[in-house]
């Protein structure tokens, strides 16, 4: 899969060339032209310490365009993880985060073979370290296993290096149960920013979200409760946020699954939801083939 991700520096010019054409447009409109043939000056490319007349009697609409200005290049340079995937068909993704206790674990396995689904689980690598036998039995079954940090930190408050050495030691303690490395990663409490992501994918991992979120790990919520948010939301592409020590999993994970699959939805792992070939990720994080 080949994910291609618009950089900070293209963002830039793509905008600054769009305010450029318009910006032209409405010089050529306020000045009617120009008389001799010439073409007025880019009024991005070579700014004037003084602004010709024309433009400084309409200097409200050019403050207009340099807000607007500034405000699309912020949001253009935040680099995004993948929330959901745009698909024609009704695939979705279960996920399943491990951080903490084990003792559902076993249930949601023998939950989804059951249904005979796969899902992807983002384990933690002390969780691994505790739990050996059980990220065995997830692998065995034919699970994903994705990264989800070492010590479970705060990433964004992380250098690069120490965002690196997070992920190599998860790498260390699960290869050696698994024998191969992830390419997926989950940022704890879902904080990420600029540094988090492409650090994360300069070393060859894909940043996942999600766009559905159980919340189970709330005590108070019913299962009853998180069934009525989720599945009115689902659509085609979706990732579904879950825990495998969500206090209400064992009551709602079954109707879920049975009513997904009811409504003709295929679950499958993060890897085989993303998209091939040329990907973008958009400003909602949504993996879109470039068009």
């Amino acid at each position: 899969m080949k994910v291609f991700v618009i950089s900070k520096n293209t963002l830039i010019y793509i905008g600054v060339a769009v305010l450029a054409v318009i910006a032209a447009v409405l010089i050529a409109v306020l000045t009617g032209g120009s008389s001799s043939g010439e073409q007025p000056a880019d009024p991005v490319a070579a700014r004037p310490t003084q602004k010709p007349d024309s433009v400084q009697s309409m200097s409200s609409g050019v403050n207009l365009i340099e807000e607007y200005e500034v405000e699309v290049l912020a949001g253009l340079m935040k680099e995004l993880p993948v929330y959901s995937v745009g698909r024609d068909d009704k695939k979705i993704a279960l996920t399943i985060d491990a951080a903490w206790q084990d003792d559902k674990t076993p249930f949601i396995l023998e939950t989804l073979e059951a249904y005979n689904i796969k899902a992807t689980f983002f384990l933690c690598g002390f969780w691994v370290n505790e739990h050996p036998d059980m990220v065995k039995r997830i692998y065995d079954a034919g699970h994903e296993i994705g990264n989800h940090s070492m010590t479970h930190p705060h990433m964004n408050k992380l250098s690069k290096d120490a965002i690196v050495k997070e992920l190599n030691d998860f790498e260390t303690a699960v290869s050696a149960i698994i024998g191969k490395k992830t390419t997926l990663f989950r940022a704890p409490y879902g904080e990420y920013n600029d540094n988090v992501v492409k650090t994360l994918r300069e070393c060859g991992y894909e940043v996942i979200q999600w766009d559905i979120d159980t919340i189970d790990w709330r005590e108070e919520r019913s299962a009853k409760t998180i069934l009525d948010s989720v599945l009115p939301r689902i659509r085609n592409g979706s990732i579904i946020l879950s825990h495998n020590n969500g206090y209400k999993i064992e009551q709602y994970l079954p109707t879920l699954i049975e009513t997904l699959l009811s409504q003709g939805y295929e679950f499958a792992t993060v890897s085989e939801l993303l998209l091939d070939g040329e990907t973008l990720i958009d400003v909602n994080g949504v993996q879109k083939r470039v068009s």
